[in-house]
């Protein structure tokens, strides 16, 4: 369905070397197909981005002192149309991990931290005009990660373990400014409930693993006792052949679990690219 189309945009290429007139006929021939109901939800749009920032790291399982230090990140998303509710629904997926190095106050102590992140759900689109549109829905949020503190002898390093279920939103607006396409998208995670792994406030992990003192440590999570957010905003732009992505991202996660409260607030500047992708069905054999 459309392959015909697909050949069209190839043989442009091969014959005018990537010219500009190829590149036209190839957006022409991609945005019809865009247009067709039936080939939107075959598009899977990818993005890879790299990013370094600033991050607050507070664990009073380690210590009583704010960590202030840098935040190196790197995020991997796909989305993608679904057929389901009259192919109005979209899939994403947004894996991301970050690697913090923080110092105290006076900068005689330092700690390490990071935490992998995996999103996964269904936005409902509801279009507003021809380019813009706001979409809701709800994720998966896995997360997992530690805390290292660097002269901690008793107790050095805290885990970080928790599953979310997150309500999430968007606003999505394709604009022009003198026929150069720009794509800006913001983006809000607000969890409202979940589970939390968390040793009781001066627990060694020795009496959990080893001795199996299990008590307590399993926690339901809610928005009073893990006030969490994630916002990011993007800005999406052609280079040449290329579209790149500019994002800032805002990372709060903050709880109050079995007498230890612990936050990570980061902020993220992050750029990277993002690929396009029309998926070809092979033809059922009959």
């Amino acid at each position: 369905m459309k392959l015909h189309k697909i050949i069209v945009i190839v043989g442009c290429l091969l014959l005018s070397g990537g010219s500009i007139k190829a590149q036209s006929v190839e957006d022409k021939a991609l945005q019809e197909l865009r247009a067709d109901s039936s080939a939107r939800t075959r598009f899977i749009t990818r993005a890879t981005m790299y990013g370094v920032g600033f991050t607050n790291v507070f664990d009073t399982y380690l210590s009583p002192q704010e960590y202030k230090g840098v935040d190196f990140r790197i995020s991997r998303e796909s989305m993608r149309m679904t057929k389901w509710m009259n192919g109005n629904v979209s899939l994403q997926s947004f894996f991301q991990a970050d690697l913090g190095y923080t110092h105290n106050r006076v900068d005689n102590n330092n700690m390490f931290s990071g935490l992998a992140n995996w999103n996964y759900g269904l936005h409902y689109n509801f279009p507003i005009t021809s380019n813009f549109k706001l979409l809701a829905g709800g994720l998966i949020d896995l997360n997992g990660g530690f805390v290292y503190n660097l002269r901690n002898g008793n107790n050095p390093a805290q885990a970080r373990a928790y599953i979310n279920l997150d309500a999430s939103g968007m606003a999505i607006w394709d604009l022009r400014i003198k026929n150069y396409p720009i794509s800006l998208r913001y983006q809000v995670n607000l969890p409202f409930a979940g589970i939390m792994f968390s040793p009781n406030y001066g627990q060694s992990y020795y009496e959990i693993f080893t001795l199996g003192n299990w008590n307590g440590v399993i926690n339901f999570t809610s928005l009073h006792n893990q006030p969490s957010l994630r916002q990011m905003l993007t800005v999406d732009f052609p280079v040449g052949r290329a579209k790149m992505r500019l994002a800032y991202l805002w990372d709060a996660q903050q709880s109050k679990v079995n007498d230890i409260k612990t936050h990570t607030y980061s902020h993220v500047f992050m750029v990277g690219f993002v690929k396009e992708l029309f998926l070809i069905r092979d033809k059922k054999k009959k």
